[in-house]
């Protein structure tokens, strides 16, 4: 197996430098209690893992959570361990229940309840979760501009933007000298391609913002563990067997294993390691409700595809 990087190679984001694979917070208060969370947090930074993202409606879906349960967590974590200079918080704003949307107002209430549950006085990594287009980019960049003056927030970043608003989120920025997105988190993986690949890819190259891909194991179907008539139970199993149901799936899981059984892998790791190679990407999220669930995700840092088995994957996927 070819290492071209160790575990800690970092990627820069901004003034922000970040481990090549970021911990999903999706699963802390949720599917993973506190002391598991504690548990697969611990193990991440063990092995080298510096990056967590989560945002303020993490779990606000489950029956009696409200959102802020995955902040919560982590706060308690980076408290009791007193390693908050050591890792790179992202959250979102513009989800939560109580505080939908990118109005001026929403933003400046959300990150003071963010940075309290964090336990925390700065966010490294604050992203406008869904891009709001009922207000415009002005009133929210500057929102955001004004945190990052105040020394809440480090750098700013979008998830779930078309390439036509951030492109003029970034122009906007650029010509009012303002702070600018540094990330994008787009839903990007190797059976959901068409979201990222084309425009919003572009648009992130030409400007020098780095992807930070999202459900990049599809919601765990490229772990390989949904197999055609094999009964798994987990709560996302749902969403991860809609992808058996497709000649792409199939085909994207003939060639993770392939390629997995040529450098004793897991498919996982393979899958996250084709992610990382693609243009822009810094660093794909995944998530590990367990401990055991993480070395297979540490490795793709271990491990680097030739340009034959990156072929097989993209073509499968195709």
């Amino acid at each position: 197996m070819t290492a071209t990087h160790t575990p800690h190679s970092r990627r820069a984001l901004g003034s922000l430098s970040v481990s090549p694979l970021s911990l999903g917070g999706n699963v802390f208060g949720w599917t993973a209690d506190e002391a598991e969370s504690f548990a697969v947090l611990d193990a991440y930074t063990a092995g080298g893992g510096n990056f967590v993202d989560t945002a303020d409606v993490y779990s606000a879906w489950v029956p009696g959570n409200k959102g802020g349960e995955s902040e919560t967590v982590l706060g308690n974590w980076m408290a009791a361990r007193g390693n908050r200079s050591e890792v790179v918080i992202a959250t979102k704003v513009g989800a939560h229940p109580d505080l939908k949307g990118l109005s001026a107002a929403t933003i400046k209430s959300a990150v003071d309840l963010s940075l309290a549950r964090l336990r925390t006085d700065y966010i490294d990594l604050y992203y406008t979760h869904y891009d709001d287009e009922s207000v415009e980019v002005g009133e929210f960049l500057t929102a955001l501009d004004d945190l990052v003056r105040a020394g809440k927030v480090r750098e700013i970043a979008a998830s779930n933007i078309s390439a036509k608003r951030l492109e003029e989120s970034l122009d906007f920025s650029a010509r009012e000298g303002l702070a600018r997105y540094v990330a994008l988190q787009p839903h990007y993986n190797l059976v959901s391609r068409d979201t990222y690949e084309g425009e919003l890819a572009d648009v992130a190259a030409r400007h020098g913002v780095a992807a930070v891909p999202y459900y990049a194991l599809a919601s765990g179907f490229l772990t390989g563990k949904y197999r055609p008539d094999t009964p798994t139970d987990s709560a996302r199993s749902g969403a991860a067997a809609k992808h058996l149901a497709t000649d792409r799936g199939l085909r994207v899981l003939q060639a993770l294993d392939t390629v997995a059984t040529t450098h004793q892998v897991e498919p996982a790791t393979v899958a996250l390691a084709w992610l990382a190679a693609q243009p822009t990407v810094a660093a794909p999220i995944a998530s590990a409700r367990t401990v055991a669930q993480l070395p297979a995700l540490l490795a793709m840092t271990d491990l680097t595809l030739s340009d034959a088995e990156l072929t097989i994957l993209t073509e499968a996927s195709a």
